[in-house]
Protein backbone atom coordinates (compact mmCIF):
# COMPACT_ATOMS: atom_id res chain seq x y z
CA UNK A 1 0.00 0.00 0.00
CA UNK A 2 3.04 2.44 1.00
CA UNK A 3 5.17 1.38 -2.27
CA UNK A 4 2.03 2.23 -4.52
CA UNK A 5 1.01 5.70 -2.73
CA UNK A 6 4.94 6.35 -2.78
CA UNK A 7 5.58 5.88 -6.69
CA UNK A 8 1.67 7.35 -6.93
CA UNK A 9 0.27 9.56 -4.76
CA UNK A 10 -2.75 10.77 -6.93
CA UNK A 11 -3.99 7.31 -6.88
CA UNK A 12 -7.19 6.74 -4.77
CA UNK A 13 -6.11 3.63 -2.78
CA UNK A 14 -8.07 1.05 -0.95
CA UNK A 15 -6.85 -1.30 1.15
CA UNK A 16 -8.49 -4.54 2.52
CA UNK A 17 -7.40 -7.52 5.09
CA UNK A 18 -9.55 -9.76 7.13
CA UNK A 19 -6.77 -8.20 9.68
CA UNK A 20 -7.24 -5.32 11.96
CA UNK A 21 -4.17 -5.84 13.19
CA UNK A 22 -2.78 -5.61 9.89
CA UNK A 23 -4.84 -3.38 8.89
CA UNK A 24 -2.94 -1.41 11.88
CA UNK A 25 0.72 -1.58 11.12
CA UNK A 26 -0.65 -0.40 7.73
CA UNK A 27 -1.91 2.64 8.77
CA UNK A 28 0.88 3.00 10.88
CA UNK A 29 3.25 3.02 7.77
CA UNK A 30 1.24 5.01 5.93
CA UNK A 31 1.25 7.73 8.61
CA UNK A 32 5.13 7.01 8.91
CA UNK A 33 5.20 7.85 5.32
CA UNK A 34 2.86 10.43 4.99
CA UNK A 35 0.63 8.93 2.98
CA UNK A 36 -3.34 7.73 3.52
CA UNK A 37 -5.43 5.53 2.02
CA UNK A 38 -9.14 4.03 3.11
CA UNK A 39 -8.46 0.89 5.11
CA UNK A 40 -11.43 -1.95 5.46
CA UNK A 41 -11.00 -5.16 7.53
CA UNK A 42 -13.77 -6.96 5.21
CA UNK A 43 -13.14 -10.59 3.42
CA UNK A 44 -12.27 -9.75 -0.34
CA UNK A 45 -14.42 -12.61 -1.50
CA UNK A 46 -17.65 -11.10 0.14
CA UNK A 47 -17.73 -7.64 -1.58
CA UNK A 48 -21.31 -6.81 -0.51
CA UNK A 49 -20.10 -6.19 3.13
CA UNK A 50 -17.70 -3.45 1.83
CA UNK A 51 -17.60 -2.63 -1.93
CA UNK A 52 -19.23 1.24 -2.86
CA UNK A 53 -20.01 0.25 -6.20
CA UNK A 54 -17.60 2.20 -7.99
CA UNK A 55 -15.25 0.11 -10.14
CA UNK A 56 -11.46 -0.27 -9.88
CA UNK A 57 -8.63 0.94 -12.40
CA UNK A 58 -7.01 -1.79 -10.92
CA UNK A 59 -6.94 -4.95 -8.41
CA UNK A 60 -3.82 -6.06 -6.39
CA UNK A 61 -5.13 -9.62 -5.06
CA UNK A 62 -2.22 -10.77 -3.43
CA UNK A 63 -3.67 -13.85 -2.27
CA UNK A 64 -3.65 -16.01 0.89
CA UNK A 65 -0.97 -18.90 -0.08
CA UNK A 66 1.14 -21.91 1.11
CA UNK A 67 4.06 -19.28 1.20
CA UNK A 68 6.14 -22.44 -0.02
CA UNK A 69 8.08 -19.44 -2.18
CA UNK A 70 9.51 -17.87 1.24
CA UNK A 71 10.58 -20.87 3.07
CA UNK A 72 14.26 -20.12 3.08
CA UNK A 73 13.61 -16.76 4.50
CA UNK A 74 10.92 -17.95 7.15
CA UNK A 75 11.60 -21.70 7.84
CA UNK A 76 8.84 -22.01 9.99
CA UNK A 77 6.22 -22.03 7.52
CA UNK A 78 6.97 -25.49 7.37
CA UNK A 79 5.21 -26.35 10.29
CA UNK A 80 2.40 -23.78 9.83
CA UNK A 81 1.38 -25.23 6.37
CA UNK A 82 0.45 -28.80 5.59
CA UNK A 83 -0.05 -30.62 2.40
CA UNK A 84 -4.37 -30.94 3.01
CA UNK A 85 -4.22 -27.18 3.22
CA UNK A 86 -3.60 -26.28 -0.06
CA UNK A 87 -7.14 -27.33 -1.57
CA UNK A 88 -8.70 -24.89 0.90
CA UNK A 89 -6.20 -22.17 0.07
CA UNK A 90 -6.72 -22.73 -3.83
CA UNK A 91 -10.94 -22.51 -3.08
CA UNK A 92 -10.18 -19.17 -1.21
CA UNK A 93 -7.70 -18.01 -3.50
CA UNK A 94 -10.29 -18.77 -6.56
CA UNK A 95 -13.58 -17.40 -4.53
CA UNK A 96 -11.40 -14.42 -3.81
CA UNK A 97 -10.50 -14.01 -7.90
CA UNK A 98 -13.75 -14.82 -8.99
CA UNK A 99 -15.48 -11.81 -6.63
CA UNK A 100 -13.13 -9.27 -7.30
CA UNK A 101 -13.11 -9.48 -11.23
CA UNK A 102 -16.33 -8.18 -11.56
CA UNK A 103 -15.25 -4.86 -9.44
CA UNK A 104 -12.99 -4.06 -11.85
CA UNK A 105 -13.82 -1.18 -14.57
CA UNK A 106 -13.62 -1.96 -18.29
CA UNK A 107 -9.81 -1.79 -19.43
CA UNK A 108 -8.86 -2.17 -16.07
CA UNK A 109 -6.60 -5.08 -14.65
CA UNK A 110 -6.66 -7.68 -11.87
CA UNK A 111 -2.79 -8.55 -10.26
CA UNK A 112 -2.70 -11.71 -9.10
CA UNK A 113 0.19 -12.59 -6.90
CA UNK A 114 1.55 -15.02 -3.91
CA UNK A 115 4.65 -16.28 -2.45
CA UNK A 116 4.10 -19.73 -3.67
CA UNK A 117 5.89 -21.72 -5.66
CA UNK A 118 2.84 -24.59 -6.32
CA UNK A 119 1.74 -24.25 -9.85
CA UNK A 120 -2.11 -25.14 -8.02
CA UNK A 121 -1.74 -21.90 -6.59
CA UNK A 122 -0.07 -19.92 -9.94
CA UNK A 123 -0.24 -21.35 -13.50
CA UNK A 124 -3.09 -23.58 -12.82
CA UNK A 125 -4.87 -20.94 -10.67
CA UNK A 126 -4.40 -18.50 -13.23
CA UNK A 127 -5.69 -20.90 -15.92
CA UNK A 128 -8.49 -22.50 -14.38
CA UNK A 129 -9.70 -18.51 -13.77
CA UNK A 130 -9.47 -17.32 -17.50
CA UNK A 131 -11.23 -20.75 -18.39
CA UNK A 132 -14.08 -19.40 -16.08
CA UNK A 133 -13.89 -15.80 -17.19
CA UNK A 134 -14.36 -15.23 -21.12
CA UNK A 135 -13.45 -11.62 -20.74
CA UNK A 136 -10.26 -12.26 -19.20
CA UNK A 137 -6.68 -12.44 -20.56
CA UNK A 138 -3.36 -12.93 -19.41
CA UNK A 139 -1.25 -10.08 -19.96
CA UNK A 140 1.66 -10.32 -18.11
CA UNK A 141 4.58 -8.88 -19.68
CA UNK A 142 7.08 -11.15 -21.10
CA UNK A 143 10.66 -10.85 -21.52
CA UNK A 144 13.05 -10.50 -24.47
CA UNK A 145 14.53 -13.84 -23.36
CA UNK A 146 11.22 -15.91 -23.97
CA UNK A 147 8.46 -16.61 -20.72
CA UNK A 148 6.14 -14.46 -18.86
CA UNK A 149 8.19 -11.54 -15.99
CA UNK A 150 6.19 -14.73 -13.41
CA UNK A 151 7.91 -17.56 -14.92
CA UNK A 152 11.41 -15.70 -15.20
CA UNK A 153 11.38 -14.30 -11.67
CA UNK A 154 10.38 -17.35 -9.73
CA UNK A 155 11.66 -20.20 -11.83
CA UNK A 156 8.86 -21.48 -14.31
CA UNK A 157 6.05 -21.21 -11.63
CA UNK A 158 3.70 -17.84 -12.23
CA UNK A 159 3.75 -16.07 -8.46
CA UNK A 160 2.37 -12.90 -9.82
CA UNK A 161 -0.21 -12.44 -13.44
CA UNK A 162 -1.50 -9.66 -14.68
CA UNK A 163 -5.25 -10.08 -15.96
CA UNK A 164 -6.90 -7.77 -18.57
CA UNK A 165 -10.36 -7.36 -19.21
CA UNK A 166 -10.65 -7.61 -22.74
CA UNK A 167 -13.45 -4.63 -22.73
CA UNK A 168 -11.34 -1.60 -23.52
Amino acid sequence: TGQLLERRPDFRVLALDESARRLARVQDNLSRIGHQAELIAADASQPQQWFDGEPFDAVLLDAPCSATGIIRRQPDVRWHRKGEDIPALCGLQADMLDALWPLIAPGGVLVYATCSILPQENSEQVAAFLARHADARDDTPAFAVGGTLAENLAGEQNDITIIDTNAA
